[in-house]
């Protein structure tokens, strides 16, 4: 008996750091999950487990008795009833566009754009305009659980701007573009605004990476795409681009250059440099195996491009090759929201009808498209996208525990068929919390919701005066 008291006293103390003397580690913040969803394909899932942060990295990952074990913490967020998972990456987006969200629907692509979108782009846009739709835009993705987005719009120094004030981590892309657009006359304004903003923003904040963003093979000559890949690569920054987005652009590129869009971009070295490219919704087979061999980022946006009736990207094919495929809302004029779970539902669903295969695209697929690979598709798959030691403390707490979530059997399947953003309880970027018990921490709402109301106002007066003209 008293062996046996003995061997039971040591063993609490081997499991005990602190009973040997040896006190539990500090950290900045831990988050605890019922269910931990690393994303990491060696290590997918733990239940009743945390996530320990020093900074804004991930310093350990472990079971709840690991962690009590071996840390202590500054704040702690309860797991009871919850998913803790990776943040989601949008690859997409046009973040101002906020502001233009339901002012016109169910057109096609290039008659939204073109009757509609630059029209009013040109009336309306102004650095203002862009700092109060870009923090609608940011106030929206933290409520959904969004911790990472690529952007494209103008004045972008006003975004990146609002991203370092609000706490998210985003790829923002500088437009550039051969006709007027607001605030430049053309190719050259608006190419120089570009480089000069990549030159400022570069180093000078750690989550914000700023990027070139020619709009589109049909809006940019092959001359001015070119001079983009130069200085590109001179800077070693990043390009954002539409590509393969509807057949009217296939079209325009066959009959201009006798080519899919893209054979046209990588035949100009667009396919040598750091491309995001969005949609690709137009690929054949020989287009997929570029892709995939230059390991160029896909994004994929399913809601954007049903709406405009674009056409179904080959998503099943390009995974299959091997391409990494993320996912994008596109900007909230033509979504009409900034719900990446949304997304990953639609990408799930359309995928099964568009190929009759009820097993196409599975659930733990569409939810890495938002997520590992999401990141990898945008050139970050090193820091964020997954919870791994030593990976930016990017993470997200989802709620299970209402009735309407009962039963789960499956996590990854419950997240995709049944979670939606209004189930996000807390995100946190880089080891800060930017919103705890749905309530956003880093934005003013109030203010927000006056400041969108007075821009609105003034675009609803401008189209009830177009309306009134054109009858």
């Amino acid at each position: 008996m008293k062996l046996f008291y003995a061997v039971f006293v040591l063993g609490l103390l081997a499991s005990s750091p602190s009973a040997l003397g040896t006190p539990a580690q500090q950290a900045d913040l831990i988050v605890y999950g019922d269910y931990l969803l690393t994303m990491d394909p060696a290590q997918p899932r733990l239940h009743d487990a945390a996530v320990v942060v020093q900074g804004d990295i991930i310093v350990a990952i472990g079971t709840r008795a690991e962690i009590e074990r071996n840390w202590r913490a500054q704040v702690t967020l309860d797991g009871e009833g919850r998913v803790l998972m990776p943040g989601l990456v949008n690859g997409h987006t046009h973040s101002a566009m906020t502001l233009f969200r339901g002012m016109v629907d169910d057109l096609d692509l290039m008659t939204w754009l073109n009757a509609y979108v630059f029209p009013m782009e040109g009336r309306f846009v102004t650095p203002e305009f862009v700092r109060v739709g870009a923090e609608l835009a940011c106030w929206e993705m933290i409520r959904g659980g969004t911790t990472t987005f690529v952007d494209m719009y103008f004045y972008p120094d006003e975004i990146a701007a609002v991203v370092e004030r609000c706490g998210l981590r985003a790829v923002v892309g500088a437009p550039h573009i051969d006709f007027p657009s607001p605030g430049f006359q053309g190719w050259e304004d608006s190419f120089a605004a570009a480089d000069d903003f990549v030159r400022r923003w570069q180093g000078r904040h750690p989550r914000i990476t700023p990027a070139f963003a020619p709009h589109a093979p049909y809006t940019v000559s092959p001359q001015h795409l070119q001079a983009t890949v130069a200085r590109a690569a001179a800077r070693g920054a990043p390009i954002s681009m539409h590509l393969a987005e509807a057949p009217a652009e296939s079209e325009y590129v066959q009959e201009q250059f006798s080519t899919s869009p893209v054979q046209h971009v990588a035949g100009l070295g667009m396919y040598d440099a750091a491309l995001i490219a969005a949609h690709m919704v137009q690929l054949d087979a020989a287009d997929i195996a570029l892709t995939a061999a230059a390991g160029i980022g896909a994004i994929h946006n399913p809601t954007s491009n049903m709406k405009l009736g674009a056409g179904i990207a080959p998503v099943s094919a390009m995974l299959a090759a091997g391409v990494n495929v993320g996912l994008g809302t596109d900007g909230a004029a033509s979504n009409n929201d900034l719900d990446l779970w949304e997304e990953v539902r639609m990408a799930a669903l359309l995928h099964k009808v568009a190929s009759g295969d009820p097993t196409a695209l599975p659930a733990g697929q569409a939810l890495a498209m938002a997520t590992r690979l999401g990141a990898a598709a945008i050139r970050k798959g090193d820091e964020i996208g997954q919870l791994k030691v030593g990976m930016q403390a990017d993470m997200i707490q989802l709620d299970v525990s209402q009735t309407r979530h009962l039963p789960l059997y499956d996590v990854e399947s419950h997240l995709v068929y049944v979670l939606d953003s209004n189930d996000v309880q807390t995100t946190v970027v880089a080891g800060r919390i930017l919103m705890r018990d749905r309530k956003v921490l880093t934005i003013d709402e109030s203010s927000l919701r006056a400041q969108v109301t007075a821009v609105s106002d003034r675009i609803r007066g401008a189209l009830a005066s177009q309306q009134e003209n054109a009858s």
